[in-house]
């Protein structure tokens, strides 16, 4: 890297864009260029604290001209690789990175990287607080909380990335190459950026390019794709499964085993769902081989209890559970959300499409505890139409979103829940999966007061107690 010698074009005002043009500004880089063609408050008051530190912003049709300039396009990951400018970059024969590009390759500890379709950011953050646990000083980084180059400079000697990785991100990462290589499963998603499924599993499969013999690659043996993957990578591979013993972690009669050690029982795992003792599992395995001893392990699996966003027990109002699962942000991940809520639902459903069939999701819901979905979002005409081929009649069509809530609590019986699993993007109303949760937890909150309110003894207006004893 000659950062003093090069001219970037970082594109995209968001989380990691933001850091990106941070860290280069930081390693005095020739000269570091910003670009967003959203006008949003927050891109613009991103932008105009990076232009305070010396990134010149670029008109948007000044783009292409600057970009003739530009050694490198920094590309953040909600822009897709066949967009105009990174088409542009690419004929020109010229560099095109992502921010978690820069921090690979700035990295000098171990890193434990997890992807996969669903299950990341709780198998990230269990990983991070087993490690912790154990007293080792592990950062969890990438797509959760911190970028990896907002990091760099928390990273003890002795520390360890635990960095969460997206298809997003894989599409322009090529240097990183972990210690612990997780993947966790493959399921549809993000078709409408990846166009098929073979480039998404490609894309996949990615984080085990650079791996070694000296890596490892910690895979999940109950999914025929990610299973595959063992054939096509050097590193030791590593298995986890729900089904039967493997390599690596497995479950046997209720309990949880590494290797031929238990370790504790799936009973004392907070979190429920057959989705998260997998999670479990895919973590036992990373923090054996980063050096986690059995009890701290044990110890950390029996205090994690989740993350935001996902299966999140908010409270009730008037007897009606609020569950914020608004990270289920595909088809299969919702499937899940259903399969492990207890009790009867009624489902929040939409947002913005993602291209996948959503038939699959009301087959399954035919068969769960859903008594009742309200869809809402960009995408609710398409999800009722699926319903319709799927016989599931019990629909209501509400577009707006904060009335689609109002509706699902008028829908729900006492003892019902109300869950929020919309099998979709946000972007069509949020900027991000959290800010639809917190808008979900919000509404919840009115709800509640405006129910006090009604539950309230009416006042009398001009009688005191003395006046209506007259």
């Amino acid at each position: 890297m000659y950062f003093p010698t090069q001219t970037f074009l970082v594109a995209g005002m968001s989380r990691s864009g933001i850091a990106a043009a941070e860290y280069l500004l930081g390693q005095h880089a020739a000269a570091v260029y910003l670009y967003d063609d959203l006008d949003d408050e927050n891109v613009r008051a991103a932008t105009e604290r990076l232009v305070a530190l010396g990134g010149p912003a670029v008109a948007t049709d000044e783009v292409f001209s600057c970009a003739a300039e530009c050694d490198v396009l920094v590309l953040s990951p909600g822009i897709p690789i066949d967009h105009p400018l990174p088409v542009a970059f690419r004929k020109a024969g010229k560099a095109i990175v992502g921010e978690a590009e820069l921090g690979a390759r700035a990295l000098r500890v171990p890193a434990v990287a997890v992807t996969g379709t669903n299950g990341k950011t709780t198998t990230v953050s269990m990983i991070g607080h087993i490690l912790r646990t154990a007293g080792k000083h592990a950062v969890t980084c990438g797509n959760i909380g911190k970028p990896i180059t907002a990091c760099l400079n928390e990273f003890a000697e002795d520390g360890i990335a635990v960095a969460e990785i997206s298809s997003f991100q894989l599409e322009t990462l090529t240097s990183l190459r972990p210690h612990v290589a997780v993947i966790l499963n493959i399921a549809e998603d993000h078709l409408n950026r990846h166009y098929t499924m073979e480039n998404y599993i490609y894309l996949k499969s990615r984080l085990l390019k650079n791996c070694t013999e000296s890596e490892y690659a910690v895979l999940n043996m109950d999914d025929p794709v990610v299973r595959s993957f063992a054939e096509k990578t050097r590193a030791k591979v590593i298995g986890f499964s729900l089904a039967g013993k493997t390599e690596g972690a497995y479950i046997q009669d209720g309990d949880i085993y590494w290797k031929e050690e238990r370790l504790l029982s799936v009973s004392d795992l907070p979190l429920e769902g057959k989705h998260n003792e997998a999670d479990a599992l895919a973590a036992v395995c990373a923090c054996k081989l980063m050096g986690a001893d059995s009890s701290a392990i044990a110890s950390a699996l029996k205090s994690f209890r989740g993350i935001d966003h996902r299966l999140q027990k908010l409270g009730e109002v008037d007897g009606v559970n609020f569950i914020d699962d608004s990270k289920a942000t595909n088809v299969d991940a919702a499937v899940k959300a259903v399969e492990s809520v207890k009790g009867e639902s009624v489902i929040l459903l939409g947002g913005k499409d993602k291209g996948y069939a959503y038939e699959p999701l009301f087959a399954a819901l035919r068969q769960s505890g859903v008594v009742h979905a309200v869809l809402y979002g960009e995408n609710a005409f398409r999800l009722f139409d699926a319903a319709v081929r799927e016989k599931f009649f019990k629909v209501t069509l509400c577009r707006p979103f904060d009335l689609a809530v109002r509706v699902a609590f008028l829908t729900a019986q006492k003892g019902q829940n109300v869950l929020l699993s919309p099998a979709s993007a946000s972007f069509d109303s949020f900027r991000s999966y959290e800010e639809r949760g917190e808008r979900f937890a919000q509404l919840m909150k009115e709800l509640r007061e405006e129910r006090m309110a009604l539950d309230r003894p009416a006042q009398t207006e001009g009688f005191g107690e003395e006046d209506e004893a007259r």
